[in-house]
Order: structure tokens, then sequence, then C-alpha cells
């Protein structure tokens, strides 16, 4: 008998020994499939970067950056498409962040669970995967297409490829900031309820510095689209050659991402324009990782000063 259940408990051992290595591998081959994806992810931004920091960096000077454009845009510098896609990058988010901080408000701390809330969060949604075309096309026909044809007549503006951009960012930045308010332990709104504060104080002084880090975090990936952005201003704000500054918010402007679309179809001589239009990815780059990081550093500094 006792051999009996010795043999049992070798066997038992001999199963959880098994069990315990065939998972040991399948956990050590899944963390391998991981740090590959990983090591691929980082491979690839090394690449792309450096093939545009090689190509581009010969022809960065401060007269590209500083001069006006010539030969209709194929050569000279490109200060108008950097001040272009600055207005309009500036412009969408103004329009777009507290209308989307605002929208998202209501939808976490004031509308009531339902069918309605559900059919308008799958459209917020649906509209983040729209295809940018698609909202170039409604920007021209909404703000650009004059009044007698149904549109408010703005024309081919910074006003309205800001407003265009606006609309393509605010689903992201409603998704982004409904997650932060989400996070938000509600111990927090309990306890700011339970001192007197109103519902309105509690959400402006508690809730809303406190899911702050994670509302620019969505700030941060709207300006990286809206930045690069082609189809959506090529309809509605963008021109491919106007030496000039914008004086008014009516009035078309060059953009970094439609000057390198300019110089990739328009050009007559694809290795003449070759190191601008490498040179201006490169700018248009630097440009959005400098946004980016100005918005990192703020979101750094607001949560050392909530850990406080």
């Amino acid at each position: 008998m006792s051999q009996m259940v010795q043999d049992s408990i070798a066997n038992q051992v001999a199963e959880d020994t098994g069990l315990g290595l065939r998972r040991k591998l399948t956990q050590e081959f899944w963390f391998f499939m991981f740090r590959l994806a990983v090591v691929i992810n980082g491979l690839a931004l090394f690449i792309i970067v450096g093939y545009m920091v090689y190509y581009g960096l010969p022809a960065i000077s401060w007269d590209f950056l500083t001069g006006m454009p010539t030969e209709g845009g194929l050569a000279g510098g490109i200060l108008p498409c950097i001040m272009g896609t600055f207005y309009l990058s500036l412009g969408s988010m103004m329009l777009a962040l507290p209308m989307g901080v605002a929208s998202a408000i209501y939808l976490h701390e004031y509308a009531r669970p339902g069918l309605a809330m559900r059919i308008i969060r799958l459209a917020i949604n649906n509209l983040a995967g729209v295809p940018s075309v698609v909202f170039g096309l409604f920007g021209m026909a909404f703000f650009v297409a004059s009044r007698d044809l149904g549109g408010l007549g703005m024309g081919v503006s910074i006003a309205s490829g800001s407003l265009t951009l606006a609309v393509l960012i605010l689903p992201v930045i409603i998704g982004t900031s409904e997650e932060a308010l989400r996070s938000v332990p509600d111990t927090y709104r309990e306890a700011s309820l339970g001192l007197g504060a109103t519902k309105w104080q509690t959400i402006v002084k508690v809730v809303l510095p406190a899911a702050l880090p994670g509302v620019l975090t969505g700030s941060i990936l709207s300006i990286s689209r809206a930045a690069g952005e082609t189809a959506a201003i090529m309809f509605t704000a963008a021109a491919s050659y106007n030496p000039q500054l914008a004086e008014s918010i009516f009035d078309e402007v060059m953009a970094l991402p439609y000057q390198i679309y300019s110089l990739s179809v328009s050009s007559t001589d694809p290795e003449r324009t070759l190191p601008l239009q490498y040179g201006t990815s490169l700018v248009l780059i630097s440009l959005v990782l400098g946004m980016n990081l100005i918005a990192i550093i703020l979101r750094s500094k607001l949560r050392k000063r909530l850990t406080k």
C-alpha cells in the first residue's frame, strides 16, 4: 500500500514538474516575443530618424530655415511653412482642447449611463478612426465653401484649416481626457463633497487637477497628429506656393507636410529637390518633437506637484 502511495506521489511530482516546465517555457517564449517587438519598433524608429538626419541635415542652414521659398516653392527657404504649421497646430489645439475636455467632463461626471451615452461614445470612437481625407473634404464643404453652397465661406485659410484639424483631433482628446477622469479615485470626489463643496467645485478644484497629466497626454498625441496632417489641410488651408507670412487668420499658408508632398509630386527634377524634401521632413520631425517635449515637461511638473 505504501508503495502505491509513493508511486502516486512520484507521478504527481513528475506531472507538476512537467507542467511547471511547460509554463516556464511558454512564459519565456512570450517574454522573448515582447522584447523582440520592442526591439523591432525601436530599430524602425532609429532607421527612419537616422535616414532623415543623414539625408536632410546637409540641407539645413540658417537661410533654409529663415528664408522665403523661390521658384514656385522648389528652392529657397521654408520659413512660411514652419510658421504655417505652427499656426495650424496652435489654432487647432486652442479650439479642440477646451471643447474636448469639457465634453469628457460632461460624459463622465454628469451624463447618465444609458443607450444614448453608448451611442455617443461609439460615434466618438468611430470618428477617431476616420481617414483624415474625409475630414478634409468635410472642412472644404463646411468651412471653405461659400454660403451659397451651404458653407461658412471662410475660404482656404488658417481659420478653415484650424477648425478642420480641431474636428479631426477632437475624438482623441475626448477619449484620453475621459480615461484620465476615470482614473481619478472616487474617494477624491467623496471627500470633497463630504467637506461641503459643490459638484462643480469638486470637478474644477479636485478632479480636473488630478486628471491633468492624463489630459496632457492626449494633447501630446493630438499635437503630433495635427502637425503632420496633409490631406486635412490641402483642401482647407495649405497653398503650394505663397512666399509671404500670413497677416490674418483668413489668409492661406504654406505648411511643412504639404510642402513635402508638393516637392515630391510637383518637381520635374526629383534629384534636385530630394535634399529639400528630407530637410523639410527633418524640420517637421523636430518641430513636432519640440512641441511634444514642452507638453511632456509640463506633464512631468504637474505630476511632481500632485505627488507632493
